[in-house]
């Protein structure tokens, strides 16, 4: 982007202090001095990301931005916090940045005009990269990050040239798509002694010697200067050598003995630039953004065409011309600048110049195997020639024995309806030293260089079972035991009985060779002579091997399969499932064999192998097992068991082993703990009497049995009566996991669900449940009473029965109990009046069927 005034608007951002200073139809305020810039940089910290995104899009380098500073007068440092940050460097200042500048008169409308044309085009054509995006996956469903990431993506360059076929592209056209200062001449001097000057432009005089001054001087509107002592100098139109007499003629009308600097006089002076001036100028023709644009007046076509955005598509880069009143002083050749970096042809403009670009001439497209396929414009003259050269020559790839063309008829040479268009094929021994011969283009050409065929030939292809399986390089008598070696020879696994060797024929079929290998040197019986192209496949004896395994179960640490070699025994398997468990019985285990006969539906064999205690691999130094009792002494009997493929061995488990099994009691018991079950018949009496029994306290009737195993959860027992009679069924045998509560005597009732007040009531002996559900309030409306509950001390749960619609039992609770009134099941509930129509219904069609009946 190019700012003409940088350090201007760079500096009034520090004293925009609302938006509704855009509106104040107020005068202009004066320029801010340095020290001014400097304290609102430091006081108004709400403008920094305003700063920074200006600094930042500007394209610029922090010496330019220095550079330019310095020639308005300010610190060239007052602007480096804003160089670097978190800002978005591709941002682009809006319209209000533009106004604010405007309104506060520190750049005239021409340039402000440009740099907002600029602007909004830049945000026009991301906003259609934007809208593009988001009618493409309007559909989808992603988040914000996900679709500014997308975003990105599309407008990044290297995507869309990617995206881009082959020679489709118009050449010349990126030079001036993006939005940076590269064409942007310096606002500093120093100049060439043939620059013009012009109203606008800052000089410097220096007087050394008898004299020594200093004195800055500006060129007025009315193209002079003035000279303290001399007076008016009339500059405007003169270059730097021509100014130089000037001044020296002047000068030495005031001061004696005037030489310039590096002369021999008394009194010397040099005169230098501070600050350019600019250009008033105008781009018309086929540009993107015609009008006219204030450019330095170091500036040249280049720079106002760059200021325009360029041609259009269907504007020329080979005549750019620039006029000068009214005649064709220069004409610019963009392909000089762009493929040759020659800048020679850019003419340096002048104040009133017109830069023209007129319709694109003749152009062609090369598309194929060259460095730059694109579409070029051709100048009268150029040749197939000319244009391998632009596209920067043939690829790596190329087929460079021809060139084929699409052409397009000239209108002069068509005959007939059918035939506008030819093939024209372009073959040239000089395709092969250089960029071909002299061929003439036509304005429609499509030139396509042909790429290099991908086959490759002299060599054969060795894979398989060798060392460096891969192509190897053919020469005429080669063998297939020379292949071979140089694959690196066979491995020691390789298939000697076969070498499978494919050909190509003629005709494109192929046909299949064969070979057998002596030895795994590679030597043939009869070695094969090989063709250029061959496959050669070497076997492997391990490809043709099942996968033979054995099986481990039983009690081992890691049982499963485990692939089967050769010479494999028993002790080596239970190594490697990770040794017996401590369960093992190591008498014997059992081998489950495959039959040498199917015949009556045998589908294995079993048989018993004996084992010791050398299968326990932890023992200490001096060979103790460390385990629990019940394995056998050390010895070492049993001899080695080799296995066979696919054995199924079964590590059998001592009978009735297992590790102690523990109970817990709780509560009013003389000792409450942990207890080990001492056998397997000990039972819930046994477990009370080991604990010492019953205290005063207790309550027997409350006892809470809790089963931990397969989720039993609690199970009613009749403790009282366990006591009493050791052999009633509630005295259950104890089992691993299980836990006895036995809580103190609580003469209470709980009563709880469906009822008017929810509590507990005080034990009365022999009181039935329907006095606890009146003793809490009642039923509530929602309540079924029919269906109440008690759920006993002990766990046990009655509810009410009925015989003939009589109440038959109506439990008791006990101390420690808790009554449950259930709410009403909404899907029982009765019809009357539908139940009542049915039966009117039905009485009716009975009285009718008695009446016929009679």
């Amino acid at each position: 982007m190019t700012f003409r005034s940088f350090a201007r608007h760079a500096v009034v951002l520090a004293f925009l202090a609302s938006p509704a200073l855009l509106h104040a139809q107020v005068p202009a305020p004066g320029r801010p001095t340095p020290a001014d810039a400097q304290a609102a940089l430091q006081n108004r910290p709400e403008l920094v990301a305003r700063i920074r995104q200006y600094v930042q899009s500007s394209g610029m380098t922090p010496d330019q931005v220095r550079a330019r500073l310095r020639a308005e007068g300010y610190p060239e440092s007052l602007l480096d916090a804003y160089f670097a940050g978190s800002g978005d460097s591709t941002s682009v200042p809006t319209d209000e940045v533009f106004e604010a500048v405007r309104l506060l008169g520190i750049a005239d409308t021409v340039a402000l005009d440009s740099l907002r044309g600029t602007a909004r085009r830049v945000r026009r054509t991301r906003a259609t990269l934007d809208s593009a995006f988001l009618d493409t996956i309007a559909r989808a469903a992603l988040d914000d990050s996900t679709r500014e990431a997308i975003r990105r993506l599309i407008r990044s360059r290297d995507l869309r040239s990617a995206t881009l076929d082959s020679g489709f592209t118009i050449f010349g056209l990126d030079l001036f798509a993006n939005e940076t200062t590269r064409f942007d001449p310096s606002m500093a001097g120093p100049v060439d002694p043939t620059y013009r000057l012009g109203p606008g432009d800052r000089l410097v005089l220096i007087l050394t010697g008898d004299v020594e001054a200093s004195h800055r001087l500006e060129v007025t509107r009315e193209g002079f200067i003035v000279v303290p002592q001399v007076g008016q100098v009339q500059v405007a139109g003169l270059t730097m050598s021509q100014l130089q007499e000037q001044l020296a003629r002047r000068l030495g009308s005031v001061y004696s003995g005037i030489s310039r600097a590096g002369g021999g006089g008394s009194t010397r002076f040099s005169v230098n630039m501070s600050q350019l001036g600019a250009n008033q100028v105008f781009v018309t023709g086929d540009v993107k953004q015609p009008g006219s644009y204030r450019v330095s007046r170091l500036g040249t076509a280049m720079t106002a065409l760059y200021a325009a955005g360029g041609p259009t598509a269907n504007g020329s880069m080979r005549g750019v011309q620039v006029r000068r009143n009214g005649n064709v002083v220069g004409t610019l050749d963009v392909y000089d600048y762009a493929l040759r970096g020659d800048a020679s042809g850019d003419l340096r403009l002048e104040n009133g110049d017109v830069v023209f670009v007129p319709p694109r001439g003749a152009r062609v497209r090369i598309a194929g195997a060259v460095i730059r396929p694109a579409i070029y414009e051709l100048r009268p003259g150029e040749t197939l020639a000319d244009l391998l050269r632009m596209s920067g020559g043939f690829a790596a790839n190329a087929e460079r024995r021809r060139v084929q063309v699409e052409r397009i008829v000239p209108p002069a040479e068509r005959t007939s309806t059918g035939a506008d268009r030819r093939f024209v094929e372009v073959a040239s021994a000089l395709f092969t030293t250089g960029f071909g011969p002299p061929e003439p283009l036509y304005a429609g050409d499509v030139v396509h260089v042909l790429e290099l065929p991908e086959r490759l030939t002299n060599r054969v292809a060795v894979n398989g079972n060798v060392w460096t399986p891969g192509p190897v390089a053919f020469v005429p008598g080669m063998t297939l035991s020379q292949a071979l070696r140089r694959a690196g020879g066979l491995r020691p696994d390789s298939y000697l009985g076969q070498v499978l060797v494919s050909r190509m024929r003629p005709d494109s079929t192929r046909e299949m060779l064969r070979a057998v290998l002596r030895d795994t040197t590679g030597a043939t019986v009869g070695d094969l002579p090989l063709a250029d192209g061959d496959d050669i496949r070497v076997f492997s004896l391990t490809d043709f091997r099942p996968q033979r395994f054995v099986t481990i179960n039983g009690a081992v640490r890691r049982p499963g399969r485990v692939p089967y070699h050769e010479g494999m025994t028993m002790r080596d398997l239970v190594l490697l499932a990770g040794g017996v468990q401590e369960s093992a019985l190591l008498t014997e285990a059992e081998v489950a064999r495959l039959p040498e006969s199917r015949a009556a539906g045998v589908t294995a064999q079993t048989i018993r192998v004996p084992l010791d205690s050398t299968y326990l691999f932890e023992r200490t130094p001096d060979g103790r097992y460390l385990g629990p009792p019940g394995m056998p002494a050390p010895r070492a009997s049993a001899p080695e068991v080799v296995l066979e493929p696919y054995d199924a061995v079964l590590i059998l488990r001592q009978p009735d082993w297992q590790l102690q099994r523990t109970v817990n009691i709780q509560g009013e018991v003389r000792f409450p703990g942990e207890y080990s079950i001492t056998s397997k018949e000990e039972k819930l009496s046994d477990l009370i009497q080991r604990a010492g029994g019953l205290t005063r306290e207790a309550y027997a009737n409350g006892v809470t049995f809790y089963r931990k195993r397969d989720g039993v959860g609690r199970i009613g027992v009749d403790l009282p009566r366990v006591l009493r009679d050791g052999g009633y069924m509630d005295n259950l045998a104890l089992v691993d996991g299980d836990s006895v509560f036995v809580p103190a005597y609580a003469p209470v009732v709980s009563v709880r669900g469906e009822v008017n007040s929810p509590v507990a009531v005080a034990y009365v002996r022999g009181a039935d449940l329907d006095y606890y559900i009146r003793a809490a309030g009642g039923p509530t409306a929602r309540a079924d009473a029919k269906r109440a509950f008690v759920t006993q001390g002990n766990g046990k749960v009655e509810s009410r029965s009925r015989h003939l619609g009589v109440w038959a039992g109506n439990p008791e609770p006990q101390p420690g109990s808790v009554v449950v009134v259930p709410a009403r099941d909404p899907s029982l509930r009765h019809d009357w009046a539908a139940i009542a129509a049915t039966t009117t219904s039905l009485l009716g069609s009975l009285v009718a069927i008695v009446a016929l009946l009679r």
